[in-house]
């Protein structure tokens, strides 16, 4: 029976909760440190786009893994640029880079591959098969540690709840922030490699469907900490799979529940958990706010 739960419910939960907690967790730096991070989305989709492609071309995995990750690197610096540099305003220049995003790939897919739709598809020999859930477990204990035990965590957290007192000791509370932009680039990256070299075998257009979103919001239920927004995430991934699981089930003679309810399930239970834990949540002081 254990052998049953683990098999069937544990590893495909942990499985399609691997991009949500590579991205929350990338999220939970940039927002720890001061910055709101709502283009995970988008760095999730140019990371699994640039993974498939360097994949299909090396045949390595782990060459598709560095570029998911250094192509969520540019994006999110790009969007350090423009809120840092240029004090744009976070929200909005988020929405933007999404929307930036979302048009990067079919864009180059057309150029290199001639469809706008996906990429080749990565043969099953050079996909991974478990070595992204020993990386997120060693991000996720990496995490904990650097939150709780490190002066780079300390002063990652006083630059998004007291700047100015950062600022007095003598520390860049800017140079704090461009470090919590990288890593969510980085982290959101690597989530969205995920996707494509190890959830699938190519990129489609759009695959991320939102995940970088329920991560941010797992960022929220998780108040901004490591392990509670690791928790979260396995939540939002037990959703997912349950609605994949659902599919075709028959509730009444034989009528099948139909498909667009389930599928919208995970994005149901993120509503409603985020409206439950909105008023128990507190925002870093100096989330969104200046220097």
């Amino acid at each position: 029976m254990l052998e049953t739960l683990f098999s069937n419910w544990i590893l495909p939960t942990l499985r399609v909760s691997t991009p949500l907690i590579f991205a929350a967790l990338g999220g939970m730096w940039c927002e720890r440190s001061g910055v709101i991070q709502i283009g995970l989305e988008g760095i999730m989709l140019v990371g699994a786009f640039f993974a498939a492609v360097v994949t299909h071309s090396t045949q390595s995995p782990w060459w598709g893994l560095v570029a998911g990750m250094l192509a969520g690197l540019m994006l999110s610096l790009g969007y350090g640029f423009t809120v840092l540099k240029l004090k744009a305003n976070q929200i909005v220049s988020g929405t933007a880079f999404n929307l930036f995003a979302m048009g990067i790939p079919p864009f180059l897919s057309m150029i290199w591959f001639d469809s706008t739709g996906s990429t080749p598809v990565i043969p099953g020999e050079s996909l991974f098969r478990s070595a992204p859930l020993f990386l997120m477990g060693a991000v996720v204990i990496a995490s904990a540690i650097l939150y709780h035990h490190t002066k780079f965590g300390l002063r990652i957290r006083f630059a998004g709840e007291h700047p100015k007192a950062l600022e007095s000791s003598g520390i860049s509370v800017r140079g704090k922030r461009w470090q919590g932009i990288a890593l969510s680039g980085l982290l959101a990256g690597l989530g969205g490699a995920t996707l494509s070299i190890y959830l699938a075998s190519s990129f489609s257009r759009n695959m991320s469907s939102g995940r970088g979103f329920i991560a941010l919001a797992a960022v929220i239920l998780g108040r901004w900490l490591p392990l509670q927004t690791v928790t979260a995430c396995l939540l939002f991934g037990l959703t997912e799979l349950a609605q994949i699981r659902l599919q075709g089930v028959v509730l009444w003679g034989d009528q099948a529940v139909p498909v667009q309810w389930i599928q919208i399930l995970p994005y149901l239970i993120t509503i409603l958990v985020l409206a439950l834990a909105m008023g128990r949540t507190r925002a870093p002081k100096g989330l969104g706010g200046g220097e």
